[in-house]
């Protein structure tokens, strides 16, 4: 008999870059079917799986324009690129078989349903994937924030940030070749040596509601699968 997954209800964070694959911008084919098959594995074992994103891969494609703009406008641009990235994901992941509902904090109603939570709630229950879109909905927040918030709405027991690296590391390992990752590290520890995990805002916030975050490589095949069942796969934050 296979292993029960250690956790019930993940949020995972995913960044816009993550889409971009080798590309300089937008969203590469290949590597948001790969990102949703594992994300697939992950619901088809009983996890109830929500999901927010970033809009840098969009966002970066017209970031020399908004030099000098206003930082508000700015931040709605990219809350908006954060629904098309959104509405992608959905898209794949309705082809792979599951369901998946987006919701989004700033109202497009003709295009993707307003967040509320009981329906979010609902959804999850229902084995549904959701995507939380447009942020916080407010400027000044980035997206990290955004994850911290709705896991913590959700009653999620773990954030996962997917990065590029498979954890946190004493210092850059690209620059130091000595950095050792951590297999275990407290919110405290992390914010008096900078490493730098989240912004503030969202670490400070997974921290005062004492939900855990879990770094890990999204590059990485079954590296998701193995964070969901418990295993040594990147590096737990913790209160």
């Amino acid at each position: 008999m296979p292993a029960a997954p250690a956790h019930k209800r993940i949020l995972l964070k995913l960044s816009g870059e993550a889409l971009m694959g080798d590309d300089a911008f937008g969203i590469n084919r290949a590597t948001i079917v790969r990102m949703v098959e594992e994300i697939a594995e992950v619901v088809n074992s009983g996890v109830q799986v929500a999901v927010v994103i970033g809009g840098g891969n969009i966002f970066r494609g017209v970031a020399g324009g908004s030099v000098g703009m206003d930082r508000a406008t700015a931040d709605y641009m990219g809350m908006l690129a954060t629904v098309m990235n959104a509405l992608a994901l959905a898209d794949t992941m309705d082809k792979q078989g599951l369901v998946a509902r987006v919701m989004s904090a700033i109202a497009i109603e003709q295009v993707v349903e307003p967040y509320v939570r009981p329906k979010a709630l609902q959804y999850l229950e229902e084995g549904k994937v959701v995507i939380f879109a447009a942020g916080t909905g407010n400027p000044f927040f980035t997206t990290d924030t955004a994850a911290a918030l709705r896991g913590a709405e959700i009653g999620a027991e773990l954030v996962l940030k997917a990065t590029k690296v498979d954890g946190v590391y004493s210092a850059d390992p690209k620059k130091d070749p000595s950095a050792t990752r951590y297999n275990r590290i407290t919110f405290d520890d992390a914010m008096a040596q900078n490493l730098g995990i989240m912004d503030a805002t969202a670490f400070a916030l997974c921290r005062d509601q004492k939900l855990p975050i879990k770094v890990f490589s999204i590059f990485k095949h079954g590296a998701l699968k193995r964070v969901v069942m418990g295993e040594d796969e990147g590096t737990l934050v913790y209160a």
